[in-house]
């Protein structure tokens, strides 16, 4: 599924990546523990892990959050979600695991650069909302 979406260096979006810690991370600016790379989609591991399988997927290209898609989108998301079910698996889940996009700041979105979360292991996860 090449070219799926134009680097952010293409669309004249240089300041997201000066200004975004993920876009520095695509780029090789800030280290990280990669799980996977192709031309679209990035994934690495968390820094502070909620559980023994914590990583992140994103697209290369610099979108802020899930509110700013749209169907121009669809491909790259749909993409994102295929990885990361492969990549859950190839990484001990094989039992399940819990896939979160945060989005905005009532949904406690830290870094304003699409991210899905994958969280496993081999123990049950705790409730995420209580009611």
């Amino acid at each position: 599924m090449k070219g799926v979406v134009p680097s952010f260096r293409s669309l004249g979006l240089e300041r997201a990546l000066d200004d975004c810690i993920f876009c520095n991370i695509v780029a090789g600016r800030i280290p990280c523990r990669k799980v996977f790379e192709d031309e679209d989609i990035f994934a690495f591991h968390d820094i502070h892990p909620a559980a023994p399988v914590h990583f992140m997927v994103i697209p290369k290209l610099h979108i802020a959050s899930l509110a700013q898609v749209d169907l121009g989108h669809q491909m790259l998301l749909g993409k994102m979600l295929v990885l990361a079910s492969k990549l859950a698996l190839e990484q001990g889940c094989g039992d399940g695991w819990r896939s979160v996009i945060n989005t905005g700041r009532v949904g406690r979105q830290e870094v304003y650069h699409l991210h899905m979360h994958i969280i496993g292991g081999k123990v049950v996860l705790p409730g995420m909302i209580k009611r």
